[in-house]
């Protein structure tokens, strides 16, 4: 069973939607059934890794991760938030062992393949979920299950910010943004920006996981990788995520650095390419400094980016109180403990993040344990280089050839360090669960 490819990539396909789409089986099916789900998924991915316990170690998995694990379960004796704190512990271990079992399970191929199903399914589901809330039901639309924390009643006018749907496929052109099943148009755009990562290696590669044996099945797989490029690619326009629009175009300038370094044959070449690359990254900063103004309008943000620095400021505030390690770990902040059951309100909305994955470990885990993870996140994303420019090798002094899925870690890695400037994904749920991922499997130097 355990051996059965087609296996390894159902359980994967699972366990990766309840962490992509957690969200949306939140609001369809309330938070119960999705506990009872996941815990499900975590039982068999305990059970893969004993099954497959000849093949990995815990002394082989990243240190920076198993450090940064240790400080966060040590944080509970120091914690504000003792009870609060175990469940956070909790919730980050289930996540660290599903994370786990997908790099040791899967092949790159497999994992790909897992992606790819999960990312149709919520972009294509999105978009007919949008698509019926404006031609059939034609009004705002509140989640079947409700939010923790949140008395809807209370509210004379409920937020857009608590709606499901608000509505908005037909006024993407003026200032409307879709939703989707997600419930969130920035997590929405960026599991769209994951598509169409996903989505093009497959086009790259014609490893699109529904092909068939023989010559006639690339061309239709092919095919559909397109279908679906062009469906994220419209979702990412209609979620008009300024954070999603800057992880694309990191994505593409990491894309781009990643195929001339492999296209340069000689070792100045290579040298000629980072040295342009780090002329165009300063090059940029500049812009971005002087004229943050007119580039945050061109986003379409506030001279706030939309309340963040009033969160900010309020989490920063904290953070100097506790400065060395922190309040105690939490991952997704509860409304009902101290202090954030009054912390921070944006719309009248209780925010449950800092909207900034740095922040939020500084002051969750103070500077300790924010060196710890900044070391985590830059050893995964030098491995992940090397993946992605090192020419593959099965065997010593046998090169092979370039393939397009090498790039997936470093993309995605990408995608999400942008993110957590302005989201604490990374440190919760999918987020989280992709830097293990990647942390794991690059440091397995698997190829394929």
């Amino acid at each position: 069973m355990f051996e059965n490819p087609r296996w390894r990539v159902g359980y994967a396909t699972v366990g990766l939607f309840v962490l992509l789409a957690g969200d949306a089986l939140r609001f369809t099916v309330g938070w119960w059934v999705f506990s009872i789900l996941t815990v499900a998924v975590t039982i068999v991915s305990l059970w893969l890794l004993f099954a497959e316990r000849h093949r990995w170690r815990v002394n082989h998995l990243p240190y920076p991760l198993l450090l940064f694990l240790a400080l966060a379960t040590v944080s509970i004796v120091w914690s504000h938030y003792p009870a609060s704190t175990a469940l956070g512990l909790f919730t980050t271990w289930v996540i660290v062992v599903n994370g786990v079992a997908f790099a040791i399970a899967l092949s790159w191929t497999q994992l790909l393949g897992a992606l790819s199903h999960v990312l149709r399914f919520v972009i294509g589901a999105s978009l007919l979920f949008e698509l019926f809330v404006s031609t059939v039901i034609r009004a705002r639309v509140l989640p079947l299950f409700g939010q923790p924390g949140v008395d809807y009643g209370s509210y004379k006018h409920i937020p857009g910010m608590l709606m499901w749907s608000r509505n908005e496929l037909f006024d993407v052109f003026g200032t409307g943004r879709i939703q989707g099943i997600l419930g969130n148009s920035n997590s929405l755009g960026f599991l769209a920006l994951l598509g169409l990562i996903v989505f093009s290696i497959q086009f790259a590669t014609h490893s699109d996981s529904r092909r068939t044996p023989g010559g006639r099945g690339w061309s239709r797989s092919r095919r559909a990788s397109g279908v679906w490029i062009v469906l994220a690619a419209a979702s990412i326009l209609m979620t008009k995520s300024a954070t999603v629009t800057l992880a694309l175009v990191g994505v593409v300038i990491v894309a781009v650095v990643v195929l001339s370094i492999r296209r340069a044959h000689t070792p100045r070449g290579r040298t000629i390419v980072a040295s342009v690359t780090a002329l165009a990254v300063v090059a940029v900063g500049v812009v971005l400094v002087l004229f943050r103004g007119e580039v945050l309008a061109l986003l379409g943000k506030s001279s706030d980016l939309t309340g963040r620095l009033g969160i900010w400021r309020a989490v920063i505030g904290l953070a100097q109180e506790r400065p060395v390690f922190g309040w105690g770990w939490i991952s997704y902040w509860v409304p009902w403990a101290d202090p954030f059951d009054h912390l921070v309100y944006r719309a009248k909305v209780l925010q449950l993040q800092a909207h900034n994955t740095w922040l939020d470990v500084v002051f969750q885990l103070g500077i300790v344990g924010l060196v710890v993870f900044v070391l985590l996140v830059a050893v995964t994303a030098v491995k992940a280089w090397q993946h992605a420019v090192d020419r593959p090798q099965s065997v010593p002094m046998a090169p092979q050839s370039y393939t397009a899925i090498t790039m997936l870690g470093l993309l995605i890695l990408t995608a999400l360090i942008v993110q957590s400037f302005a989201e604490s994904r990374l440190i919760t749920e999918y987020g989280l669960a992709l830097l293990v991922v990647v942390a794991v499997k690059t440091k397995r130097r698997e190829l394929l």
